[in-house]
């Protein structure tokens, strides 16, 4: 390959990848404590999924619980970005 072609395939690589990490970033940059919250709770999923299920029903609870939590955090983000 050329110089200048490896150069210019170079360049344009480095401009794609540029463009793409800032559209990944504003993606998820937008409603940073909402995203957080979300997070949060996805790992607080996890763990309750994780934990043995001898609680008297309160481990199932608070999985139900934290999905309802995660569904009203995501319709939250979707309200806000509609409007």
């Amino acid at each position: 390959m050329a110089s200048s072609t490896r150069t210019f395939v170079i360049a344009v690589t480095a401009a794609v990848a540029g463009a793409l990490a800032g559209f990944a970033g504003s993606v998820g940059a937008d409603q940073p404590r909402m995203q957080s919250a979300l997070s949060h709770l996805e790992s607080a999923e996890r763990d309750l999924e994780a934990a043995t299920n001898d609680k008297g029903g309160h481990r199932v609870e608070a999985l139900r619980l934290v999905r309802a939590a995660q569904k009203q955090v995501r319709q939250g983000i979707k309200f806000d970005r509609a409007n």
